[in-house]
């Protein structure tokens, strides 16, 4: 006789085990959202993070005197303003030629070898060195005048190649100066021009067209070399000028100051196109606000480094500009500066 298994046996209920589908589909699926969410939580968390991308790399290709520009230090202080830190997001690769113009074409060349993603510039010369060593990488103009007429864009709404930046009409600048000028010395009847032989062509002829309307006999002096500076200005006082204008130029820029010493030596009243000058004792300057100029000029690289193409973006104007006086120079030359002309002094300089 056959012995009742243990299932079998009386009072013990016998299961019949039918698994469900359903629930360890839910199962399934709550694990593999949970492995997914943990995963998301790992790459995101500082322990299991994958290593970051490599900071953009500026090149800053600077034609300036160091020691008398704020070009670097500006550009530094405005794309921390944008968030943009170096050593975490971007690298800078500066090069200057300390005023030597000849050394920008290999300056420029150096930064393309280096393989930047955007190259910074200011002036003339170097945006067109720039130009001449890459046409792929893109190329911010942070000062020039004229960048039309000068042949750098095809034109400001539409710059086409690789190159945007911010540029102004020096031309109009020039003709404001000499008007801020005859404003200071009402009395003004002859005025020197001092321009670089090289650049600075419509700026005469606009400077001349005003000084026709304003009723004064407009001399141009070109200088070619920083040696001539002396010979021009010397020449400047004796022939009796009652004050002076400096043109916009490289050149010009990198000759602080010399400049503003020759223009106290023979007493000339001058009005330059930088308040820098003026800092450094010059009596008046008028021109963009460079402050502001670097930091808008900060706001395009950053629009470059996230993928906008130079050719596509606009090329800006300054909208800001600074008339200056130095008060102590103007004492020196026995001028009174009238009251409607310190309303708009910013800054005036005791």
């Amino acid at each position: 006789m056959r012995r009742p298994l243990e299932d079998e046996r009386p009072g013990r209920a016998v299961h019949n085990f039918q698994p469900n589908l359903r629930s360890l589909n839910l199962t399934c699926s709550l694990v593999v959202a949970t492995v997914v969410f943990l995963s998301v939580i790992g790459a995101s968390s500082p322990m299991m993070a994958q290593p970051s991308t490599k900071p953009s790399v500026i090149g800053v290709l600077s034609p300036f005197m160091d020691a008398d520009s704020t070009f670097l230090r500006d550009l530094r202080e405005r794309l921390a303003d944008r968030g943009l830190r170096e050593g975490r997001d971007i690298r800078i690769e500066y090069r200057s030629a300390e005023g030597r113009i000849d050394r920008l074409p290999a300056l420029a060349d150096e930064l393309v070898r280096l393989k930047v993603d955007v190259i910074v510039t200011a002036s003339a010369p170097a945006i067109r060195f720039a130009q001449r060593a890459t046409q792929t990488i893109p190329i911010v103009m942070a000062q020039v005048g004229d960048a039309v007429d000068q042949g750098f864009v095809a034109s400001l709404s539409h710059p086409s190649g690789n190159v945007t930046g911010i540029s102004w009409f020096e031309p109009e600048l020039s003709a404001k100066r000499l008007e801020l000028l005859k404003d200071a010395l009402p009395a003004t009847a002859r005025v020197a021009i001092l321009r670089e032989a090289s650049a600075g062509a419509a700026s005469v002829t606009a400077v001349q067209v005003a000084a026709t309307r304003l009723g004064i006999v407009a001399s141009i002096f070109e200088v070619r070399d920083p040696d001539e500076f002396p010979t021009a200005l010397s020449a400047m006082a004796d022939a009796r000028v009652q004050g002076v204008e400096i043109l916009e130029g490289l050149m010009i820029s990198n000759s602080v100051r010399p400049l503003v010493a020759l223009a106290e030596k023979h007493h000339l009243a001058a009005i330059f196109p930088d308040s820098i000058f003026v800092e450094a004792g010059g009596l008046m300057s008028y021109g963009p606000s460079l402050p502001e100029v670097h930091r808008r000029t900060a706001e395009i690289i950053e629009k470059i480094l996230k993928g906008a193409r130079p050719g596509d973006m606009p090329v800006e104007q300054p909208t800001k500009f600074a008339f200056a006086i130095n008060l102590k120079t103007a004492k020196t030359l026995g001028l009174t500066v009238s009251p409607a002309l310190m309303l708009l002094a910013d800054p005036v300089i005791e």
